[in-house]
């Protein structure tokens, strides 16, 4: 027991490093390759952060633990938008670009609701996946678009670096969602541990502390974002992070085997990650900023959804 909570202890401490080295590289990267922060938030940042949800629900669903592969990429979803950004807007209010924003928030939401959509029989198939994967190449394809609108095909508007001026931050950024990666996993495996010890049911587990552990990498990555003043970063990578959670990593997960869905998802699970997913939309079009009492908001919905998990299904 002793060993499991000091391994426990060193993850944190090799996320939260990490995250702090590949946020500091993705912001250089950046500035130096002249594309804008939010979409190498919704891209490269959130790729890095993804990979502990991807790792863990494609060797769950590899394994036959399914309830822990669903539970983890739509508990993922749920906690990177009400406690990753719910903290992140209560601590600072963040301006938000309209047209960016609400383009790459309705992917996200059409993820979500086509999954839905899908699992109404109960199952998500092999083929229900390739839907899903192709709403991912979508969104893959639509950041292709809107750099390319950006640098309107002027190649003089990107600032010429030679790869030895950038190795350095690459370096960096690589070593840093390492770590963040190998410290999740390490979280993963003993927070799991820790709490099969209190007999919570798998589902639960996968829902609140896995999706919490393999979520943290979006959360330390939003908070030290926002603690250097790079809050469109942290809106581009949970953006970016929750379309990869849906349509990527569980598009993947079901070509390995069907997923089985349980009765408390399609009437629980879902239903509530449709509704923060709306009330992130709805708060940040309306006034083109995300005000502080909003993310309040997002934030108490999120626990009141933890909560009703424990009262109604544990």
């Amino acid at each position: 027991m002793l060993s499991t909570l000091l391994l426990f202890l060193l993850s944190l401490v090799l996320i939260t490093k990490g995250a702090d080295w590949f946020i500091e590289a993705a912001v250089a990267i950046s500035a130096k390759s002249g594309l804008p922060k939010i979409i190498i938030g919704a891209t490269i940042v959130s790729f890095a952060t993804t990979a502990p949800e991807f790792t863990v629900s494609a060797m769950a669903a590899y394994l036959g633990h399914t309830d822990l592969t669903i539970g983890n990429a739509v508990g993922s979803a749920i906690c990177n938008i009400g406690l990753a950004l719910g903290v992140v807007i209560a601590v600072k209010a963040i301006p938000v670009d309209g047209h960016s924003f609400l383009h790459k928030g309705a992917i996200m939401l059409i993820a979500a609701l086509t999954l839905i959509a899908l699992t109404l029989d109960k199952t998500l198939s092999s083929f229900d996946g390739i839907i899903l994967l192709t709403i991912f190449v979508g969104f893959l394809y639509y950041n292709y678009r809107l750099q390319s609108a950006i640098f309107d095909g002027n190649d003089k508007k990107r600032e010429k670096l030679s790869l030895g001026e950038m190795r350095s931050d690459i370096f960096y950024f690589l070593l840093g969602a390492t770590l963040v990666v190998i410290g999740s996993r390490i979280l993963v495996d003993t927070g799991t541990e820790i709490a099969r010890w209190f007999g919570i049911p798998e589902m639960i587990i996968g829902l609140t502390l896995v999706a919490l552990g393999t979520s943290l990498p979006e959360l330390i990555t939003a908070i030290s974002a926002t603690l250097k003043g790079h809050q469109d970063l942290s809106i581009g990578n949970i953006l970016g992070a929750n379309t990869m959670d849906i349509a990527l990593i569980l598009g993947f997960s079901s070509q390995i085997r069907d997923i089985p869905i349980l009765d408390q998802s399609l009437m629980y699970d879902f239903p509530f990650m449709i509704v923060i997913m709306l009330l992130l939309i709805i708060f940040g079009i309306t006034k083109k900023r995300l005000d502080r009492w909003e993310g309040v908001v997002i934030m108490l919905v999120y626990f009141g959804y933890i909560a009703g998990l424990f009262l109604l299904y544990n």
